[in-house]
């Protein structure tokens, strides 16, 4: 029996009686499905990295270049800040929607227009005013959508199908990382019809989901009362009853932070240290060789993980991986560096995306509340967004530069590799 059903069990009093929201899924989804969810991954990584990669960069060196990574430090802390508190807690919201839609469409939906309106607002942000609130605004919506599409795994997957599913849904999230640099690139300094070309992906991605019925209906019946106290207590996982949870969201974190770290500057690194002649078309060269080795070490491992039933030695040599490959760019300096780096960072990031988001789900405490727990794990995802950029800015102006920088994103990926091993349940 999957750890994450028991609660839901003793809500209805046996599982035999469970809807099929609140059920441990055992039926496999068709391809269809698949594809749906890829599709949405894309649309979200394209608007979240178009922005993060060269956007953002270009909008604050346009307001004012003296002080652009100041202006992209704060605006981007501030963007994940929002995030940190908007993904469980539109993640919990959708555990307790009893649409005819489901409890996971609605969310997606509104979540894509709202995001839409914000990129069209960031479209014609000329002060740093506007672009705070159109990007907070836009981690605001997204993340609805995010946290909602990301519970859909554990709501119907089942658990020895979960690491080639994440594999799939790490494509898609590396393609809309990629379509995003190629947004960057082809805009020609554009910014205003870089951000129409996300708000128009991002509505596009999510229209084969929510034209057919794919969520479960949950039950108003099994909706439990709404207490303002509990549904706020809610949202603390003690990680001393659920230690394995603790441990996995740890060492989210540590990687996430890392590798946060690794590309918040690229845009600079390749404008200030490699002076690349064409930076914002250096960025999409690495994130296409980036791109390509995520997607095949996902696509690959994610099912020899499921076949082997082992997830934890997985996840630690792709960690391993992947803080090597800021080392590589740490000691090279040069565009060939740069390259060898992207590649070594696909190949782990690919693996450790794909598995370790299967492990996730076998951790998580409660069936009748995967989405605030997701949301709780996606804080992993967020959190070092807030966090990253205040380290790269301290490292590149403090410690000594982008050396500095990447050697500290290696170190805190590597402990965060170590960590790994404290996880019990999952082998």
């Amino acid at each position: 029996m999957p750890r994450n059903s028991n609660d839901s069990t003793a809500l209805s009093g046996g599982e035999g009686s469970l809807p099929e929201a609140l059920s441990v899924p055992t039926k496999d989804v068709t391809r269809g499905w698949v594809a749906s969810i890829v599709a949405i991954n894309i649309g979200i990584n394209v608007i979240f990295f178009a922005p993060i990669n060269v956007l953002l960069g270009l909008q604050a060196t346009a307001i004012d270049a003296g002080s652009k990574e100041a202006i992209l430090s704060l605006v981007t802390a501030c963007g994940a800040s929002v995030a940190l508190v908007a993904n469980p807690l539109f993640g919990a919201l959708s555990d307790r929607t009893v649409s005819k839609m489901g409890r996971r469409s609605p969310w997606i939906l509104a979540g894509a227009i709202l995001g839409a309106a914000s990129l069209l607002l960031l479209s014609g942000a000329t002060t740093v005013a506007l672009m705070l609130l159109g990007w907070c605004a836009l981690q605001a919506a997204a993340n609805a959508a995010y946290s909602a599409v990301t519970a859909t795994i554990p709501d119907r997957v089942p658990e020895g199908r979960r690491g080639g599913i994440g594999g799939l849904a790490a494509m898609g999230q590396t393609v809309g990382v990629l379509l995003g640099a190629v947004v960057g690139f082809v805009i020609s300094g554009n910014i205003a019809v870089g951000y129409m070309i996300c708000a128009a992906a991002l509505i596009v991605s999510v229209i084969p989901y929510v034209l057919r019925p794919n969520d479960p209906v949950l039950p108003r019946e099994f909706r439990p009362s709404f207490n303002v106290v509990d549904f706020l207590k809610g949202f603390w996982i003690n990680p001393l009853t659920h230690r394995d949870f603790g441990w996995a969201w740890l060492t989210r974190f540590m990687m996430n932070t890392g590798n946060q770290m690794t590309i918040v500057y690229l845009l600079f690194f390749l404008t200030d240290v490699v002076r690349y002649p064409d930076p914002a078309g250096g960025v999409l060269i690495l994130t296409g060789v980036y791109a390509v080795m995520v997607i095949i070490s996902a696509v690959i491992l994610g099912p020899i993980s499921d076949r082997s039933g082992k997830r934890k030695i997985f996840v630690i040599i792709s960690s391993i991986v992947i803080a090597c490959s800021a080392l590589i760019i740490a000691v090279t300096q040069n565009f060939t560096g740069a390259l060898i780096g992207a590649a070594v960072l696909g190949l782990g990031f690919g693996a450790y995306l794909a598995v370790d988001f299967a492990l996730l789900t076998q951790v998580l405490p409660s069936a009748r509340s995967r989405g605030k727990d997701m949301g709780v794990i996606n804080v992993a995802n967020s959190l070092p967004q807030v966090i990253a950029p205040t380290l790269a800015f301290i490292s590149v102006r403090i410690l000594g530069g982008y050396t500095a920088l990447f050697i500290v994103a290696a170190i805190i990926g590597i402990f965060g590799a170590l960590l790994v091993r404290n996880i019990r349940s999952v082998p």
